[in-house]
């Protein structure tokens, strides 16, 4: 079937954060063709609209993988599985393909693309189902650098037919929270039925408030979509002195800066302790690692906790704070996957199948919206030298900046 593709160009979306070839924009008008080869697996063929612009398929793709999927062990708890579902959609999940990949197939054009094409991406966009997007990269000065970024809705029935082949339940179920952005309020998290505590004990944790803003990457990128000014050091996005606001990321895929998004930090304003516990997650036969941060509510003194378990923490690479992009990058939710992935990594580590899971609570065990409250995640890595140290940073609402950095002694 055909499906409409939306391109912007540079006038229309100026606040775009990616870092844009001198070729954006030369090979577009294209169409997209959505071609459904079995009941899970579909081709996406770009085609051209002249004789400069390739044709690029993107073929066999299981979007078993890219649309949600709740754990069996989960879908007896209806909290569990409903906050598993909708995490699945409100994440970004992007999924990458090298230019020689069996998955991708280009032909044609004038042979810039055939020649240059690094990497191609689909993408589920953090927003209500069925708002994905398709952009092609090539390498100019040694940095990745985006040349074509089409945005289009995936067909509705179809997310329809796949959500219900993987989960063996009815769309109709969840179909208006994913479809209309209806948070799960009042949902409450029952720790147990995710793992089981083996032990734990509080963990000396420094949190420098006078650091400052640490910014590579993604984060260095998205300084035009950060609307608050004067943002110098962690204290800054605490102090109840101005509310921090990012430019929304809206339909169907971009960030808007004349819509601000305005968040709720003071929930987690004041730091209190960190608790590291050893745990069996019900999911895994290997003993793994859970961080709880407890925080104070600024305003009304509530005490509210970021769970982030499902880890070896031993396993996490050892990194330069410098390099904290490179460390183990993950939104909150339950069996999420990472925000950025190549295809042959997905296949390989399903993310219903992932014991990682990561959620902030209230003292009554209630699931708090913290994409309102403005953190996406987390990112972790040990230190460089001294792999008793874990590095922690959170993610603030579309990975914009980090807004702080933990440093947990194990």
């Amino acid at each position: 079937m055909a499906v409409k593709i939306q391109e912007f160009s540079n006038v229309e979306y100026p606040a775009n954060p990616a870092l844009l070839s001198k070729n954006y924009q030369r090979y577009s008008n294209r169409k997209l063709t959505l071609i459904k080869k079995d009941d899970t697996h579909f081709d996406f063929v770009l085609e051209p609209t002249n004789k400069t612009t390739a044709k690029i398929v993107i073929k066999n793709i299981d979007l078993k993988l890219l649309i949600p999927k709740t754990p069996e062990w989960l879908k007896k708890d209806k909290d569990l599985a409903l906050i598993t579902f909708i995490e699945r959609e409100w994440n970004r999940q992007q999924v990458t393909f090298t230019a020689n990949s069996e998955n991708i197939e280009i032909s044609g054009g004038d042979g810039f693309e055939l020649q240059n094409i690094t990497e191609v991406a689909l993408t589920n966009n953090c927003l209500n189902a069925g708002f994905w997007e398709i952009a092609l990269f090539t390498k100019e000065d040694g940095n990745k650098t985006l040349y074509y970024q089409g945005w289009f809705d995936f067909p509705i029935g179809h997310y329809k037919n796949i959500f219900e082949n993987a989960n063996k339940i009815s769309y109709w179920d969840y179909w208006w929270r994913l479809e209309h952005w209806q948070e799960p309020s009042g949902a409450i998290i029952k720790n147990n039925l995710l793992r089981n505590v083996i032990d734990e004990k509080v963990a000396l944790t420094n949190f420098p408030l006078d650091e400052k803003i640490i910014s590579s990457g993604e984060q260095s990128r998205k300084v035009r979509t950060t609307l608050t000014k004067n943002l110098t050091t962690w204290r800054d996005f605490y102090s109840n002195q101005q509310e921090i606001q990012f430019a929304t990321f809206r339909t169907p895929g971009f960030y808007d800066p004349e819509q601000s998004w305005n968040t709720q930090y003071w929930r987690i304003g004041k730091f209190e302790k960190a608790t590291l516990r050893n745990i069996k997650p019900i999911s895994s036969e290997s003993n793994l690692q859970e961080i709880e941060l407890l925080f104070s509510d600024t305003k009304t003194g509530e005490k509210n906790r970021l769970f982030i378990g499902g880890v070896n923490l031993k396993d996490l690479p050892k990194l330069a704070i410098s390099d904290y992009t490179k460390g183990l990058s993950m939104p909150l939710g339950i069996g999420v996957p990472p925000f950025f992935q190549s295809y042959e990594d997905l296949q390989k580590k399903h993310p219903d199948e992932s014991p990682f899971f990561s959620y902030l609570l209230d003292s009554q065990d209630r699931w708090i919206n913290h994409h309102q409250l403005g953190v996406d995640g987390s990112i972790m890595h040990l230190d460089k030298d001294n792999p008793n140290l874990v590095h922690l940073y959170l993610l603030s609402y579309e990975r914009n900046t980090l807004i702080a950095h933990f440093v947990v002694n194990l």
